[in-house]
């Protein structure tokens, strides 16, 4: 209607604006039938539909008034009606719509805009699922793209002409984009399945059948054994079979690949008897008038059971033909008469002279013994509280000293001029644990007290602690001392030290790497290696669709195969990820934890990749801007976005003396093979859980304890060495035994890492058996640097032991996540962000702003470069959070976003835009 030609007015509530009770929802009209508008507002003096923009004509409004017992006010209700005809006549850049105007004393109010559409459902499928032959276990993927329709048509599945009901099993799922989807097939999984499609319109559309057949292939049976040889002697052939019953083929699956039967050739062996070879010739005639001769029965010998040759296998004879005789005795006479003068003469002590000296060595033995006794006694007052740890290594380390007192220690000042008269040269501390190691000192001449000698000798008490393997004796004695190359068994050693020893033997045998496996497939998920830090996130959507792949992630354990150059130094463990073939489609997120702490001004870090030839070549800087690969640098690790497979690893050059490399602290603990002994070996790793785990695995071997919780030191790249010292220890119930109070380690073996992590070992002696706990500090301290003390408190007992956590956490349940249960973030939730974000809005909200959100400013360039930026920022995101999964962050995150622009300027409509994703304590 014209806008001259309003209605008459009301009485109606002065200075109120009318309030809409009910609004025009959005229709659809079916086949010819109108569908009806209403409206109803209080107070309202008139109210009129507006459709396209033009009134709507008075007469065809059907008005209706009544009374609102609650405020006693008038409430007014319009309605009209819309036709097919009038939908399909207008032809405008949006769908046909209408909404209500209505007026008041004070003014006009507007209800929502209604949108009205002609419901339709084509007949034909756009994509109608396909029959297929799948193997048992394997996953199944039948797609159904229904027909097009307003509105989108619903799809119910049918197998065997029953609808299916994913609520009722959870091995099938009918709700990713409208396909059929079945984990593991199972046998029971084959039949005829069909896609249904249906709407408002009150028709339902049928898609073709698909026949699904889940078959069994075979497998083969384990082999007999072989048969025997079928000949008798000579060559023949024996044989071995399979059948393909393990399981049979079934439903038209794959016969068993390869031979059911094996042949080989044979030969039976025949016997051989022996026989004798030529008699020798005569040998000289002995002083007893006899030559002999020999033979052997060994043409041929006998074989495979063959008798041996009779008779005797050698002869003797009288070479002088009867004429030589003593005491006029025949010649055998003579000769036991001779044998039996020997015995006696020895039983009667004839040979006095051996006996003699026999007895003098015995003597000279004893006073040895009890000089080194004493001289030992005399030099006890003496002590070393710093040694060079280069013992731990095998090195050596000469210190010409003289010993100091302050206060109660004992302290060596390699700075001083020697004013002792001996001076040695050690690689570790001395100490006697064990018999072999008391007969190596007594044997040598290592406490001969004279002047200006040199000794070394590699630690006896680092064998005992696993350090090193068997002591070696490297100073000069005399030829003789020291039985060179006899073999020592373990009658001498007790049960407990052998026990050990053998562990410690294990430890060297460990295996070289960590690895986890699972088959993916289209859907993605999470790979693995558990408590290490390291793992492979697959986006859903990587693989292609109906493939899967057997995808690895492995850990190089021990020494790496890549070598840094100058001052790089390896920050983390090198990490392998494939199968290389495999091309994904979107970016693949694998996390590989570091050590360094991670400043830029500090530290040039870069990602390296190995080649199929085994060289090493730079993939790119972490602050470097690429398209083909992205780095993300987290305070603990990295997190990197590839599309290749391989191996890779990070390196680090420190730029200033200001750089950082992070290491864990800890120490562990066990009675040595002398009880009364308590070992502790101190370890400086890389603040990495994979380098932890290597050194767990190594003491696990050893019988090792954990004694304190492992805490982080920060090592300065300023040159300056390590020093490990043991403090507190009980005066009057331990002793810590000669030249082990204090021990330094050099910066470098610190800085590049070592594959012997173990830094520092201490021996600790009680005085009683009595003495069950041990309480003592360690300290780990770099020469100006950073400090830390380990407070050890513990039963030497095993049964009274407390337990200390390895770990903070242990997955090692969950090497591999499938499917939508590896992922934090929701798949609907998902595709309404990526949706949202990946076509850039009227008001700037792009996936730009949400990768400024999380965190990421740098190498946009990467993201810009995907199909769909805003899924590989989630994925990066996934990667970051696989153990918080903090999604109230991300949700607040999206929230922001949606407030920021909200109130841009340049905003078209009046109402202010709603947030499209809520922040919550219970996240998204």
């Amino acid at each position: 209607m014209n806008s001259e030609a309003l209605p008459e007015s009301i009485p109606s509530a002065p200075g109120t604006l009318p309030h809409f009770l009910e609004e025009p929802d959005d229709s659809y009209i079916i086949k010819s039938n109108p569908i009806v508008l209403r409206c109803r507002a209080v107070p309202a003096m008139q109210i009129f539909f507006k459709c396209n923009g033009e009134w709507v004509h008075q007469n065809e409004h059907v008005s209706h008034e009544s009374l609102d017992e609650a405020t006693g006010l008038k409430v007014r209700e319009v309605s009209i009606n819309v036709t097919r005809q009038q939908v399909e006549d207008f032809h405008g850049p949006e769908d046909y719509w209408c909404q209500c105007v209505a007026w008041s004393h004070l003014g006009t109010s507007k209800s929502r805009k209604a949108s009205v559409r002609i419901a339709y459902l084509r007949k034909n499928f756009e994509q109608d699922p396909q029959g297929k032959e799948v193997p048992i276990e394997g996953m199944i993927v039948l797609h159904c793209r229904p027909p097009e329709g307003v509105p989108a048509a619903e799809v119910e599945w049918l197998k065997n002409e029953e609808p299916i009901d994913s609520n009722l099993d959870e091995n099938i799922d009918t709700r990713a984009d409208h396909n059929l989807i079945i984990r593991q097939a199972r046998l029971s999984d084959s039949g005829n399945y069909t896609c249904m499609a249906a709407n408002i319109v009150w028709v339902k559309r049928r898609s073709l059948s698909a026949t699904l057949v889940v078959c069994v292939n075979g497998g083969w049976s384990s082999w007999t054994e072989w048969s025997s040889c079928n000949a008798r002697c000579g060559r023949g052939w024996q044989k071995r079979s399979r059948t393909c019953t393990n399981p049979a083929p079934l439903n038209g699956g794959a016969f068993c690949e390869g031979m059911s039967v094996q042949k080989i050739t044979c030969t039976s062996l025949c016997p051989v008897d022996g026989s004798w070879e030529v008699w020798s010739e005569w040998s000289v005639c002995s002083p007893e008038c006899e030559h002999l001769r020999v033979r052997e029965c060994a043409a041929p010998a006998p074989r495979n059971g063959g008798k041996h040759c009779e008779g005797l296998s050698q002869e003797s004879e009288n070479c002088t033909e009867g004429l030589c005789i003593q005491d006029k005795k025949p010649l055998h006479e003579i000769k036991s008469q001779n044998k039996l003068f020997f015995f006696s003469y020895v039983e009667r002590g004839g040979d006095i002279a051996l006996y003699s000296g026999l007895a003098a060595a015995v003597l000279a033995v004893a006073v040895l013994a009890l000089g080194v006794t004493l001289y030992r006694r005399s030099q006890s007052e003496y002590g070393v509280d710093v040694i060079d740890s280069s013992a731990l290594t095998g090195g050596f380390q000469t210190f010409n000293f003289k010993t100091v007192r302050q206060g109660n220690s004992l302290l060596l000042n390699s700075s001083l001029q020697p004013e002792l008269t001996v001076s040695r040269t050690y690689s570790g501390p001395i100490c006697l644990q064990d018999p072999l190691d008391k007969e190596l000192m007594t044997e040598s001449s290592l406490f001969n007290p004279l002047a200006d000698i040199k000794v070394k000798v590699q630690s006896s008490f680092m064998v005992s602690l696993g350090v090193s393997d068997r002591a070696e004796y490297h100073g000069k004695a005399p030829p003789g001392s020291f039985p060179q190359g006899t073999p020592r068994p373990f009658g001498t050693i007790q049960a407990r030290n052998k026990a050990m020893f053998i562990q410690s033997l294990a430890s060297i045998s460990s295996s070289s790497e960590l690895r986890s496996t699972a088959l993916f497939g289209h859907l993605g998920g999470r790979l693995v290696i558990p408590n290490t830090g390291v793992s492979l996130l697959i986006p859903h959507g990587a693989i292609p669709e109906e493939s899967s792949w057997e995808i690895y992630l492995a850990i190089t354990q021990k020494e790496s195969s890549l070598e840094p150059e100058g001052p790089e130094v390896l920050l983390g463990p090198e990490v392998s990820c494939g199968p290389p073939e495999l091309a994904a489609s979107s970016p693949c997120a694998l996390s590989i934890p570091h050590c360094a702490h991670a400043d830029p001004q500090h530290w040039s870090i870069r990602l390296k990749r190995r080649t199929p030839q085994g060289t090493w070549e730079e993939v790119m800087s972490v602050e470097e801007e690429t398209t083909s690969c992205y780095c993300l640098l987290d305070p603990y690790a990295c997190h990197i976005l590839l599309n290749s497979f391989g191996t890779y690893a990070l390196i680090g050059e420190p730029i200033s003396d200001c750089a950082v490399r992070q290491l864990k602290v800890a120490v562990f603990g066990c009675l040595s093979c002398n009880s009364l002994d308590y070992n502790l070996r101190v370890y400086c790793v890389d603040n990495t859980p994979c380098a932890f785990q290597e050194v767990v695995s190594d003491e696990r071997l050893q019988g090792g304890q954990l004694l304190e919780e492992p805490k982080l030191l920060h090592f300065k790249g300023n040159t300056c060495s390590l020093q490990i010292s043991v403090l507190d220890v009980p005066p009057f119930l331990w002793r810590i035994k000669p030249f082990t109070a204090c021990q330094e380690v050099p910066f470098s073996r610190v800085w590049r890492g070592s594959s012997r992590p173990l830094l520092g070992a201490f021996s600790l002696e009680r005085f009683s058996p009595a003495t069950t706990q041990l309480c003592c500090t360690v300290c780990v301290r770099q020469l100006q640097g950073h400090e830390q003390l380990l407070h050890v408190q513990t039963s030497v007992l095993e049964t009274e032991r407390e337990n200390i956590t390895f770990f903070a956490h242990e997955d090692s349940a969950f090497p591999a996540q499938l499917g939508p249960k590896a992922f934090k973030i929701p798949r609907s939730i998902r595709q309404r962000i990526c949706a949202t974000f990946d076509s850039p809005g009227a008001k700037g909200k792009d996936w730009q702003m949400l990768a400024q959100k999380n965190s990421i400013s740098r190498n946009l360039s990467f993201f810009a470069a995907q199909s769909s930026p805003s899924a590989v920022i989630l994925d990066l995101w996934e990667a970051r959070h696989q153990h918080d999964g903090d999604l109230d962050s991300l949700a607040c995150a999206l929230e922001e976003i949606g407030r920021t622009h909200s109130q841009l300027p340049d905003v078209a409509e009046p109402e202010l835009e709603e947030p499209e994703f809520p922040c919550s304590r219970n996240g998204l």
